[in-house]
């Protein structure tokens, strides 16, 4: 079992928390989490993907709605194309496995219809963010079984780039739309990945009351924290943690397409009052 002082000062970079706590293989696997973006070819062992789904329906799910689904990818054709739309990220062309978690509210549309009931609950805001939250622990749960069992995972976002197109690949009916997707497989050797610094818990975590201005000087200790991390893994990123992630934000053009999610999400059924 890994030391827990060393996965703590690896998950931020430095840490002082104290260790006068109980530790088990569970928070190893957790502490341990990198994101994998280098997959050897090798296949995954019968009834892997079976088990990892397993783990994801033990997640919790907002009043047994179970508003997700998940659509697994592991033909190449396939994974290149998703690829494409992505960014081009080579990695979900290389895992054997690559999971595409939806928000899925057709299904409990196509049960209402069925019962001769009306469903226009689905229409709002609250049953989209449901459904997005409800897939996103069922893919955290898939990702720490996976983890587990020596697998690497990486989340894509960017699949919402182009979601229109997503869906038109992977047949999604209305009110159904890819959230992220995930790749999963075994990590390649020869590809160096260290744990990602977080942010000190002095800025995450408030006692009562949220407080803003406090967290001034647990950020700037991140952007030092940040800025070595990047130079010991020999990546070249301008500027600080604050500046790049301002930047991320800046313009609506930063959000990579994302910004007409509204419109999109409309178009695809989710009405969204």
């Amino acid at each position: 079992m890994a030391n827990a002082h060393e996965l703590l000062n690896q998950r931020y970079g430095n840490s002082n928390l104290d260790l006068n706590h109980p530790w088990n293989e569970t928070l190893s696997t957790l502490l341990s989490h990198r994101s994998i973006r280098g997959y050897l070819g090798n296949t995954l062992p019968p009834g892997t993907l079976e088990i990892l789904i397993a783990a994801a329906q033990s997640a919790s799910t907002s009043s047994n709605l179970q508003t997700w689904s998940v659509i697994a990818v592991e033909e190449a054709d396939r994974k290149q194309q998703l690829s494409q739309l992505a960014n081009n990220q080579t990695h979900i062309s290389q895992c054997p496995l690559f999971l595409v978690w939806l928000a899925d509210l057709a299904r409990l549309a196509h049960i209402a219809d069925s019962r001769g009931l009306p469903h226009q609950g689905l229409d709002y805001l609250e049953m989209f963010l449901m459904a997005a939250l409800d897939a996103a622990l069922a893919a955290q749960n898939a990702v720490i079984a996976a983890e587990s069992l020596g697998l690497g995972t990486v989340y894509i976002g960017a699949l919402r780039n182009k979601p229109e197109e997503v869906a038109n690949l992977l047949n999604l009916p209305p009110h159904v739309v890819a959230v992220f997707g995930l790749c999963v497989g075994y990590a390649d050797p020869a590809v160096n990945v260290a744990v990602k610094p977080r942010l000190p818990q002095s800025v995450v975590l408030h006692r009562e009351t949220y407080q803003l201005e406090s967290q001034n000087e647990g950020i700037d200790l991140y952007n030092q924290v940040m800025k070595d991390f990047y130079d010991s893994q020999q990546m070249n990123v301008p500027g600080d943690w604050s500046e790049h992630s301002a930047k991320r934000v800046a313009l609506p053009d930063s959000l990579s397409g994302r910004q007409n999610l509204q419109k999109i999400l409309q178009k695809l059924g989710f009405q969204l009052y």
